[in-house]
């Protein structure tokens, strides 16, 4: 959103880092680098605030950002712009490790062509070697989408994970080698937990099997290779600055850091990213990426830091589905980028089309059957809504005083212009510009007279919606002149003859009609006893006819609910 508004530099809610300190990661003093060879680290805005009384910043809490810059060309081992984020989805493998998340392979190649469109960089199609079915989605990414160029030049990289012996990495080869970029991501697990209790491998061992199936993965002709020591987040250090090396020497082109169980912290991800550019020899001839789990909740948190330190590839998912509690969610890492790259991360930016953000949530969503929670960020349904009387009058006087960013840019139309969902928290300015919208210009008396019985109507449904209101301006504004008012009803009814009903009404001149009646049930007794008062007086002409038939009607209903605090004809308007 382009437009400013003027805030107190005392109430920001940034804290810009000085030269000597970082977003994400502790004082350099304790980052060990060697002399000959540091690590680049992003530029950080190096002056504090300034002194002045007010700081001008837009409503995006940020300036309008620039226009998209063009995607580099894709080199699988370099990225000429070195501010450029890779964006590594694996929706299709990890995320459909969800319990109860199993695609066909159908739906599998309609969340491929929707990622292409989203303008993902790379796309991990699966896991061929897992079973048939998977190697031959797989193999329908890599033909279609992968080979699937717009006008830019733009088409993604389709990747296949194996795990390290020849047969996944043969298998993973087979079905992504129909695409233009095909990629083999292979692994295996560097902890000393998985190495004694899952593996039950020496680290001499994994270290020459992980030397060996990269090797062997170049052998077949595939020249983007990928690999990644599994846990990498609790792994000694100095095994891992080894094996790097050693895979990099084998010929691999991106190197993944995982924090396979989510333990990790923010400043200790980035540290981790951090060391592993200082000390893993070649580790300039490769592109670093990040894989974090959602189980403390910090997989988008960690993604950021590590890009912070260094990395340029972040693996994450759609809607955040994965493995227990998920994978780093690429919606929010995504808009996290466009939102404070510019400024906060150094200048970091990405090559997806946010536009289609709205959509492919809501393809994942539908097609694995996990549904989103409401306050989910970006893309969960009250992401832009509001109810809370305060915020719907900001919203209504500048959409910047509650929202950083435009639900346009992720694809969201919403209902309203500012997003207000009406409930007992809302306020008279949301409701009076709702029935504004409604087509209803309403006195000062009549708004305040409809504003109690919303909230009293609020309160029992939390959601007010459209036929509500209508319902409350027509029994407000539209109420037919009162002819007759029911005073008494007495009903007596059972199992050994008729049901019999006595009502006192009283006219407009006050005075006070009794009639008794009988019928096959109380309700019908009771509208015959009406009828024995209201007829006989319907004499004098149309007009009459019309308002005392229309309070008549009334008179029914009300008989009906006769002692119950809220009457059926508010439901009723008549002209």
């Amino acid at each position: 959103m382009a437009s400013s508004i003027l805030i107190s530099s005392k109430f920001s809610p940034f804290h810009f880092p000085s030269p000597k300190s970082s977003l994400f990661l502790p004082s350099p003093t304790s980052l060990h680098f060697p002399s000959s060879n540091p690590p680049h680290f992003p530029s950080f805005p190096s002056k504090s605030l300034p002194k002045a009384k007010s700081l001008l910043i837009s409503s995006s809490l940020a300036p309008t950002p620039p226009t998209p810059l063009r995607r580099p060309l894709y080199i699988p081992n370099h990225i000429p712009d070195p501010n450029y984020v890779r964006i590594f989805d694996t929706t299709l493998r990890d995320g459909e490790q969800s319990p109860g998340a199993t695609l066909t392979s159908k739906e599998k190649l309609d969340i491929a062509r929707q990622l292409a469109k989203l303008g993902v960089d790379i796309i991990e199609a699966g896991f061929p070697a897992a079973s048939k079915d998977d190697f031959e989605a797989v193999t329908a990414i890599a033909k279609e989408v992968g080979n699937a160029e717009d006008e830019n030049g733009y088409v993604p990289v389709v990747c296949g994970l194996s795990r390290c012996n020849e047969n996944d990495i043969k298998a993973a080869w087979e079905a992504v080698k129909y695409a233009k970029r095909p990629r083999i991501h292979t692994f295996i697990a560097t902890s000393g937990i998985h190495l004694e209790y899952k593996l039950r491998k020496s680290k001499e061992e994994v270290l020459d099997i992980a030397r060996s199936m990269v090797r062997f993965a170049r052998s077949l002709g595939c020249n983007d290779v990928e690999f990644s020591p599994e846990d990498a987040g609790r792994s000694d250090r100095e095994f891992l600055y080894e094996i790097l090396g050693e895979v990099i020497k084998a010929g691999a082109t991106t190197l993944n850091i995982p924090d396979t169980v989510g333990i990790t912290m923010p400043s200790e991800f980035g540290q981790l990213i951090a060391d592993i550019k200082a000390n893993t020899p070649g580790i300039e001839n490769v592109i670093i990426s990040t894989h974090c789990q959602n189980d403390l909740g910090l997989s988008t948190a960690n993604t950021l830091a590590g890009a912070c330190a260094g990395a340029r590839q972040v693996e994450v998912t759609i809607n955040g589905i994965g493995e227990r509690a998920g994978n780093a969610s690429l919606e929010e890492v995504v808009m996290a980028i466009k939102c404070r790259g510019e400024h906060v991360l150094g200048g970091l930016y990405t090559g997806i089309n946010t536009q289609h953000i709205v959509m492919s949530s809501k393809m994942v969503e539908d097609y694995t059957g996990l549904h989103i929670q409401p306050h989910k960020a970006i893309v969960g349904a009250n992401a832009f809504a509001h109810e809370s009387g305060i915020h719907q009058d900001g919203m209504l006087k500048h959409k910047g005083t509650y929202e950083i960013i435009s639900p346009e840019d992720i694809g969201l139309e919403r209902s309203n212009e500012a997003g207000i969902v009406l409930g007992k928290l809302s306020g008279r300015h949301a409701l009076k510009d709702r029935l504004k919208e409604l087509g209803y210009e309403l006195d000062d008396e009549q708004l305040g007279n409809i504003f109690w019985r919303f909230k009293a109507v609020a309160e029992q449904k939390k959601r007010v919606i459209d036929a509500d209101l209508i319902a409350l301006v027509s029994d407000e504004v539209f109420q037919p002149e009162v002819v007759w008012k029911l005073h008494d009803l007495q009903v007596t009814c059972g199992t050994l003859g008729l049901s019999t009903a006595t009502v006192k009404l009283i006219g407009a001149d006050g005075e006070e009609h009794v009639a008794c009646s009988v019928g096959t049930g109380p309700v019908d007794s009771a509208y015959k006893a009406i009828d024995l008062i209201t007829k006989p007086l319907v004499r004098n002409g149309i007009q009459e006819i019309w308002n005392s038939n229309s309070n008549i009607h009334n008179l029914r209903l009300q008989a009906l609910w006769y002692h119950s605090e809220y009457s059926l004809v508010n439901g009723f308007p008549y002209p």
